[in-house]
């Protein structure tokens, strides 16, 4: 009787080991179909995960061109599944450092903005570097002695805008067989990129020429408003001595017209009007011949900025600095073939 017992026991302790092992290697199984299924020590992708969180810090709303600059970028980061936080800073630098700072806080993957000057970000941009962070600059350059703070520049090339409406005004000149030429020049915000740059290339390009004279620069500060207020207080203190303005924006070109006009005189015959930026307002009233050239400068940055974020975000090197190609629109040319500029 005791051996029996003793051998249904041990039979037992059999049958056991025979199911354990059994779910054992079932659930071996199960584990080795996940794993080819999935990749093993992988992270399961998720579909709604952006690629990459951007942290874009704009100027404000002050023209169309800033107004097309955003939108190109927004619908550039839709097109590139990329999350974009977007800051409107409302013209003033501090509320781009305090954006800026937000995030840092929210631990972005790359950082960018268009600074409203070029001085006074080392601080806020050595946090960013502290924190790992890569910083774009679009549209406009920074001022620092500091290495590394940032990783790129994606703008035009300012330099060049203002030596293009140099060469054409010397052009200009020469068809109209001009003796002397005076010129007042309405500039862009004072210590931004594009006013410095804007303005040393078109007054190098000028300054071979002894005919060309510059009877004042005054700061229009981009903005529609500022750009009327500094052709009345130009026609009231040179009057018929001007032959030329040279505005640094197409909406401060567009706030002297008005001005000029009423003061009776013909702006584009009268008074030659040499624009920047290539907005649809201001190709139209070239076309009308109230302003007889303008360059282009886009607004559309917003694909070489999520290319160049992405990149960033991969580990790999970006060029120093990102040009977009430009042309001059003026009166020497044919527009009427020209695709609407969209912004």
């Amino acid at each position: 009787m005791g051996n029996k017992i003793t051998g249904n026991i041990s039979g037992a302790k059999s049958l056991k080991r025979s199911k354990t092992g059994r779910l054992a290697a079932l659930i071996l199984s199960l584990a080795l179909l996940i794993c080819f299924s999935v990749g093993c020590g992988k992270k399961e992708e998720n579909p709604n995960e952006p690629r990459l969180l951007l942290g874009f810090s704009q100027i404000g709303s002050e023209s169309a061109w800033r107004i097309g600059n955003t939108r190109d970028i927004e619908e550039q980061a839709d097109n590139y599944g990329v999350s974009l936080m977007l800051e409107n800073a409302n013209q003033k630098q501090e509320n781009q450092i305090a954006a800026i700072r937000r995030f840092i806080a929210y631990k972005v993957d790359v950082i960018a903005f268009s600074p409203i000057v070029e001085e006074g970000w080392d601080n806020v941009l050595q946090e960013a570097a502290d924190a790992g962070i890569p910083v774009i600059l679009v549209d406009r350059d920074i001022n620092t002695q500091k290495e590394g703070l940032t990783t790129c520049l994606i703008g035009a090339d300012f330099y060049k805008e203002g030596v293009m409406a140099a060469e054409y005004l010397i052009r200009k000149a020469d068809s109209l067989e001009l003796d002397h030429v005076n010129i007042v020049e309405i500039s862009g915000t004072i210590n931004s990129t594009p006013m410095r740059q804007r303005q040393a290339g078109f007054y190098d390009t000028i300054a071979n020429d002894p005919r060309m004279t510059v009877l004042e620069s005054i700061d229009g500060d981009f903005l529609k408003s500022r750009g009327a207020e500094c052709m009345k207080y130009l026609l009231e203190t040179y009057g018929d001595d001007i032959d030329v303005v040279f505005s640094h924006n197409d909406e401060m070109t567009l706030g002297a017209l008005p001005v000029i006009e009423k003061a009776g005189i013909t702006p584009g015959k009268d008074i030659i009007i040499i624009s920047i930026d290539g907005g649809q307002e201001a190709i139209n009233v070239l076309m009308e011949g109230k302003i007889n050239c303008v360059v282009e400068c886009t607004p559309k940055l917003g694909k070489a900025l999520m290319e160049t974020a992405l990149k960033l975000k991969g580990g790999e090197t970006v060029d120093p600095l990102i040009h977009p190609e430009e042309q001059v629109f003026s009166d020497e040319m044919d527009l009427n073939d020209l695709a609407p500029r969209g912004y």
